[in-house]
């Protein structure tokens, strides 16, 4: 791009038409534009994806399918977040968005798919958000048993009414120093755990059966449905992209590399975990870690286990919500949602009235659950399983979106026809198989009241508003203050 000073006088431009194509203002604008770096962006979706909590739990599931080819099931899931991650990557390249993958697949699929991906999005994030709050709560509470406070239910709810009290402050701050909290809390929570596994990798030298035998190839496909759940997040920093300095260049290299980089954590993780359990088998423990290291005589490495853990749920929820308000803004630009949602902080920067508005249900329904009495694990469970069907209806509308917005401006391949060929039957797959891994449960019903409530807004929102809903997927575009410097919307 020219510096401002290269150009001739703006009313000059205006009168030769070079800027006559250009608006004042982004119609994202009253976000904090072109400010965030690669740190921060990378912190958004790593902290969304929770490794460091999936680190300890995902290995386990897994094995209660895959057995001894647990390994390899985290190998297909690592290689399937990749390619969507690729897909992804063919509209980030291109255009800068803050309504995460519902903005995207407008731009291939139009607005039925998009609102569809919308709704998914507001399901997987919202829900992320309650179930990291009382996965957070739950390991603080752990945490302080382990130091000798009493557990009760009490501790537990008190728990998630202060993390959730953290979390609201987290989101109300200007998102850099949002993203630099969510930054240091991830980095401590993976070092801890990283900490954890290569202690008791040193003293646990056996060499796992996951390694030198396999379970069959129905075991590690089984596999594969509880250790793709593990990556649900990790396109989280497309929600930055209009914050995000060099977007284009800045989004899909963040989520590529939080794919990669979590599939390495994970395949760590699942060799330390299956090498100490080699002989009894992995699937046969409740609590791996905690378990392997008490047999080992390292009970400090369960504290560090739980405050890991606990730290990674508290970021998962931050980064999450962060993203979470950026789809219920980018909606509310777009027409379909309250106008009023769409509001920005003069001074802040931040999509406040869709805070005021999202933060009161993630943190009250959570705290709710638990305090009704229900076992935080089963609340934890439900909760996730709801968050990954969401995210996987969203994966797999971006994924086949990809060809058809490469066709509609002329860029269109074989390389990425092929992808969304494997990967839509693919994730197809997982989808069905996890609402049907959850059938007899509440997550069915609450899938089918979902779909009912998004029917009726779609419906009514063909009949009272169609234009608005032919014309979603808002995105940032240059404005005339980018050509020629100073502030977006600021006299020229």
């Amino acid at each position: 791009m020219y510096a401002a000073s290269t150009f001739p006088p703006y009313p000059a431009l205006m009168r030769h038409g070079a800027l006559s194509g250009l608006r004042h203002r982004s119609p994202v604008h009253g976000l904090d534009r072109r400010h965030l770096g690669p740190p921060e962006v990378l912190a958004q979706s790593v902290s969304s994806a929770a490794p460091a909590a999936a680190m300890a739990a995902a290995p386990a599931i897994a094995a209660t399918t895959a057995g001894s080819g647990t390994i390899w099931s985290f190998v297909i899931a690592t290689v399937v977040s990749l390619l969507i991650g690729s897909c992804i990557g063919r509209f980030t390249r291109r255009m800068a968005v803050a309504g995460s993958l519902y903005s995207l697949t407008a731009k291939g699929l139009g607005p039925a798919a998009a609102f569809t991906s919308g709704m998914a999005l507001l399901v997987g994030y919202g829900v992320l958000v309650m179930g990291a709050l009382v996965g957070s709560a739950t390991y603080v509470d752990a945490l302080l048993g382990r130091l000798g406070v009493e557990a009760s239910g009490t501790v537990l709810v008190a728990a998630a009414i202060v993390l959730g009290a953290l979390v609201t402050g987290g989101v109300l701050a200007r998102v850099r120093l949002s993203a630099r909290v969510v930054l240091a809390a991830e980095a401590v929570s993976i070092m801890l755990m990283i900490v954890v596994f290569v202690v008791l990798l040193g003293v646990t030298p056996q060499v796992p059966a996951a390694v030198t035998g396999g379970s069959g190839v129905g075991g590690i496909a089984a596999g594969v449905l509880p250790a793709l759940s593990a990556f649900i997040g990790f396109e989280a920093a497309t929600a930055l992209g209009v914050e995000a300095r060099r977007p284009f260049r800045t989004i899909p290299r963040v989520v590529q590399w939080t794919a990669g980089v979590a599939g390495v954590l994970y395949l760590f993780a699942t060799f330390t975990q299956m090498t100490g359990f080699a002989r009894t088998g992995l699937a046969t423990v409740d609590e791996p870690v905690p378990a392997l290291a008490l047999a080992l005589g390292q009970p400090w490495l369960a504290l560090l286990l739980d405050l890991g853990i606990a730290l990674s749920f508290a970021a998962c929820a931050l980064a999450t919500l962060n993203a979470l308000v950026r789809v219920v803004f980018s909606m509310a630009r777009d027409g379909i949602a309250p106008a009023a949602l769409g509001a920005t902080h003069p001074r802040r920067q931040i999509p406040h009235v869709a805070i005021a508005v999202v933060v009161p249900v993630v943190v009250v329904v959570p705290v709710a659950l638990l305090a009704s009495g229900l076992p935080a694990a089963q609340v934890l469970a439900d909760l996730l399983t709801l968050a990954t069907v969401g995210y996987l209806v969203a994966y797999l509308l971006v994924c086949l979106a990809a060809p058809f917005f490469l066709r509609r401006i002329g860029e269109l391949t074989p390389v990425p026809v092929v992808v969304t060929a494997v990967l839509v039957p693919v994730l197809l797959v997982v989808l069905v198989a996890f609402v049907v891994s959850a059938w007899g449960g509440v997550v069915p019903l609450a899938i089918g009241a979902l779909i009912v409530v998004g029917l009726a807004w779609l419906l009514w929102l063909r009949r009272r508003r169609s234009a608005q809903l032919a014309a979603i997927g808002v995105y940032d575009e240059t404005v005339t203050a980018d050509v020629l410097g100073g502030h977006e919307g600021s006299p020229l």
